[in-house]
């Protein structure tokens, strides 16, 4: 629930420039990295990887390490079809000491016969920044991580890491983030270990549930950093015998888990939101036109996006919530904006970004990214127009009502010709990705749960 700050100059990592063509072996040997886990993720999140000695990383970027594509999980592929050779980035090359000396990630882009494969996440967000950069812009993006730390009881119900964090209300507890100093700080160390700037370290608004902030960077680093930050999570977690999880509703009762996500246009060092001088339309934001039809694409195809930012079926469960045992869900029911005003889908804090909080922990950040890039930038070639900006907890007549379910969200992206074909350009990879989402709903639909043997077992 931090805001993120917006530094004038945005600056990356050192571990994310050019390398220069230094060989992806000199880099590992230059950090004393051993083994490369070789990852990436499939259309769900999941992270894929092997584990490569650094005396074969030549063959690695030279295209020798295949994956059967249709095991990976969600990719495009069926059990025939030829392998995915994973292709490095080297500038995405992250050691993880702190995880096992001498381990580092190396972020890589499937391919298929020698070129990109277009159903592959990092790939799909890479042809839509293409896309963004032949228009001559780049989108600089931050990202909110929030996740529960749980522990798995003997009758297979969750509870809290930390037995005493059990207040209906403690967000921002002092206590809580001091029982939890150890977690945190490791966490903060590591972050700030490789550049990424942690500024902030919060417990959330429920009981169990904490996030961590890193400065914000151009839109492909900022997802592999998120891909990276949930592993790390999960690594350091398991090693003090706790679970982080970032399932969108774990308890029933409680604020679920948001990925929030900070977006913001750029032509090279000119930042594109703020308005020329101080007239924005009278709409008092501070923001330009190109921002505004930005926004505007966005809440025009909010029903669709939320197949991409809310993508299970417990992500309905976070969004259908009226109220939580801290009396606020925190999240989005219809698709509006306004300013400095957290009840909105789209939050406006200051003129250099917006903030889009429909989005939550199970969200592929490639994917997320890359389709609300495509609506805003559809927004802008259309110059649409967002109207006036919602004041405090209000929203537009006209504003769309975002899906109530996982289905209801494949329905409305079904629906969407331009959500539809933002993955690679190719509507054909976004009916994939709705048929696999529709099979999620309906073999989730058709277990018997506790509650329908409470409700009807002598109802009648």
């Amino acid at each position: 629930m931090t805001s993120l700050a917006t530094p004038e100059v945005p600056t990356d990592s050192p571990l994310h420039e050019n390398t220069g063509g230094i060989s992806l072996a000199d880099i590992a040997r230059a950090h004393n990295v051993r083994f490369l886990l070789a990852t990436f993720v499939d259309m769900t999140g999941k992270p894929c990887a092997k584990l490569v000695p650094v005396e074969a990383a030549n063959e690695l970027e030279n295209g020798a390490m295949g994956f059967a594509g249709y095991a990976a999980g969600l990719m495009g592929q069926k059990p025939q079809d030829p392998d995915l050779i994973a292709i490095p980035d080297p500038a995405s090359f992250t050691p993880v000491p702190f995880i096992k000396e001498g381990l580092a990630i190396v972020h890589c882009d499937p391919h298929v016969d020698g070129k990109p494969w277009p159903y592959a996440p990092r790939v799909v967000l890479k042809n839509t920044l293409a896309r963004l950069a032949g228009q001559g812009m780049q989108a600089k993006v931050g990202a909110e991580v929030e996740y529960f730390l749980v522990k798995k009881n003997d009758d297979g119900t969750l509870s809290t890491a930390d037995e005493k964090d059990d207040s209906p209300r403690p967000c921002y507890d002092a206590r809580g983030v001091t029982r939890m100093y150890d977690h945190l700080t490791s966490i903060s160390d590591a972050m700030n270990s490789l550049g990424w700037g942690n500024y902030a370290n919060d417990h959330e608004d429920a009981a169990g549930q904490f996030e961590q902030n890193f400065n914000y960077a151009d839109a492909l680093t900022t997802a592999d950093r998120v891909v990276s930050l949930r592993y790390i999570l999960n690594i350091l977690a398991e090693q003090r015998g706790m679970t982080a999880t970032f399932m969108p509703k774990p308890f029933t009762d409680r604020t679920g888990t948001g990925l929030h996500f900070h977006l913001s246009l750029w032509a090279g060092s000119e930042a594109l939101f703020p308005a020329a001088g101080t007239d924005d339309g009278g709409r008092g934001l501070g923001l330009s036109g190109l921002a505004y039809s930005f926004i505007a694409g966005i809440l025009d195809h909010a029903p669709a996006l939320q197949a991409f930012l809310a993508p299970t079926v417990n992500s309905y469960k976070r969004t259908g919530a009226t109220t939580s045992s801290s009396g606020a869900t925190w999240s989005p029911r219809k698709a509006s904006f306004g300013g400095n005003d957290r009840t909105h889908m789209i939050r406006v804090p200051d003129n250099k970004r917006m903030e889009l909080r429909s989005g939550d922990g199970s969200a592929n950040p490639y994917l997320a990214i890359a389709t609300a890039i495509a609506a805003g930038l559809d927004g802008v070639e259309k110059s649409l127009d967002p109207g006036r900006p919602s004041g405090p907890g209000e929203s537009r007549p006209d504003a769309h009502f975002l899906p109530a379910t996982l289905l209801h969200a494949v329905e409305a992206l079904r629906k969407d010709p331009v959500i539809l074909a933002s993955l690679s350009g190719d509507p054909a990879i976004g009916s994939y990705y709705a048929d696999a989402k529709e099979e999620e709903f309906l073999t989730w639909h058709n277990q018997v749960s506790d509650w329908e043997i409470r409700t009807y077992l002598t109802s009648i």
